[in-house]
C-alpha cells in the first residue's frame, strides 16, 4: 500500500521518491526575458556555400547549428532544419523524417519522388511539400540538387510524433511560379512596394494563406540598383539565394535610423548564387542590388505557425529609395 509520507514524497514499501528535485523558482524580473538577459542562446546568422553541394557523391548536406542553439537534435532554427540534398544521376535518397511538413527547392536538375507509392515528377525551379507520414524515394535523371527543409526540430522540442497529414503532396511548378510573379514584378506599382514577390500557398490554409500550417515559403525579385526597405519578423528567415551577380546583398541590425530608416551597424551579407544565410528573428534586414542583374531570393521561415499564433509582428519601414 502507498501512501503520502510527506509533501513531494511519495512512500512505496521502503521507497522513497523525492519528485520536487527539479523544481526552481526565480524572481519575475531576472527570468521574464531570457532572450533579453542572454539566458537563451541567440541565433547566428551563419552563411553556407554551394560549395557545400555543387559536387561529390550522393548525400545529405545538414546545415546544422545545434552548437550555436544548444539542442540535442540536428537544427538550423529552433525549429526547423535545412538541408541540401544532392542526388547524382540515377542516384536515389529516401527521407522518412518525423516532421509536420517538408518543402523542397530544386536548385538544379531533374526526377522523381515516390512517396507512400505515388510519383511526383520534378524539375529546376519546382518547389513541392510533402505532409506528415511521407516516406520518399529520390531518384535523379540528371545531377541534382534541392534545397531541403524540417520542421524536425520543433516536434523534437515538443518531445512528439507527427501523425497527422494535414495536407497532400503539393508541387508548384517553376512555370507557374515564374509566371505569378512576372506579373508582380510589371505590375504599374512594383516600384512602390517594400518587397517584390509572391507568397506560396497551399490552400488548405486559408487563414495563415502559407504553404503549409508551419511553413512559409516566398519567391522574391530584387530589380537592378533597386535598395528595398529593411523590414523585420518575428520568425527566423531561411533564406537561399537562386540567383545573384556579385554587388547583390543583404544588411542585417538590430536598430533603424528614425530618420533615414536605414539600419544602424548592420552586418552585410554577400549573395552568392546557390547559398543559404539564416537571417535572425526581430533583427531589420534590408536587401540591395548594385549589380546589373536581377537577383531571386526564396526565404522559407516558420511564419506558418507564427501566424496562426498571431506572433509574427512583421514591421516595414517606408517603401523602396530607387
Amino acid at each position: 500500500m502507498s501512501k503520502l509520507a510527506t509533501p513531494g514524497v511519495l512512500t512505496i514499501g521502503t521507497v522513497e521518491e523525492n519528485w520536487t528535485g527539479d523544481a526552481r523558482f526565480y524572481e519575475y524580473t531576472t527570468a521574464a526575458d531570457p532572450v533579453g538577459s542572454g539566458i537563451i542562446s541567440p541565433i547566428p546568422a551563419q552563411e553556407f556555400g554551394p560549395e557545400l553541394y555543387t559536387t561529390g557523391e550522393t548525400r545529405v548536406v545538414t546545415l546544422d547549428l545545434a552548437q550555436y542553439l544548444g539542442t540535442k537534435y540536428p537544427a538550423t532554427s529552433p525549429s526547423l532544419l535545412a538541408s541540401f540534398l544532392r542526388i547524382n544521376s540515377g542516384d536515389s535518397l529516401e527521407t522518412k523524417p518525423n516532421a509536420t511538413s517538408e518543402l523542397y527547392y530544386v536548385i538544379s536538375g531533374a526526377g522523381a519522388s515516390l512517396v507512400n507509392d505515388q510519383t511526383i515528377s520534378w524539375k529546376q525551379g519546382d518547389f513541392f511539400t510533402l505532409p506528415a507520414g511521407s516516406v520518399s524515394r529520390h531518384t535523379a535523371v540528371q545531377d541534382s540538387t534541392i534545397y531541403y527543409i524540417l520542421d524536425t526540430p520543433l516536434l523534437d522540442y515538443l518531445g512528439v510524433k507527427a501523425t497527422e497529414a494535414r495536407f497532400a503532396p503539393t508541387l508548384f511548378t517553376a512555370e507557374h511560379a515564374k509566371e505569378k510573379l512576372d506579373e508582380v514584378a510589371h505590375a504599374p506599382d512594383a516600384h512602390l512596394k517594400n518587397r517584390i514577390s509572391i507568397l506560396l500557398n497551399n490552400q488548405k490554409f486559408d487563414q495563415t494563406l502559407t504553404i503549409t500550417h508551419t511553413l512559409w515559403a516566398m519567391l522574391g525579385i530584387v530589380p537592378v540598383g533597386a535598395n528595398q526597405a529593411p523590414h523585420s519578423h518575428k520568425s527566423v528567415a531561411l533564406d537561399f539565394v537562386a540567383y545573384a551577380a556579385p554587388g547583390t546583398y543583404t544588411l542585417v541590425g538590430d536598430k533603424v535610423d528614425p530618420v533615414t530608416a536605414e539600419i544602424i551597424d548592420p552586418i552585410r551579407i554577400d549573395w552568392v548564387t546557390g547559398k543559404a544565410f539564416v537571417t535572425p528573428p526581430g533583427l531589420w534586414h534590408s536587401h540591395h542590388n548594385e549589380s546589373g542583374e536581377p537577383a531571386f531570393i526564396i526565404p522559407i521561415q516558420d511564419a506558418g505557425l507564427q501566424t496562426y499564433l498571431r506572433t509574427l509582428d512583421i514591421q516595414f519601414t517606408h517603401y523602396n529609395k530607387e
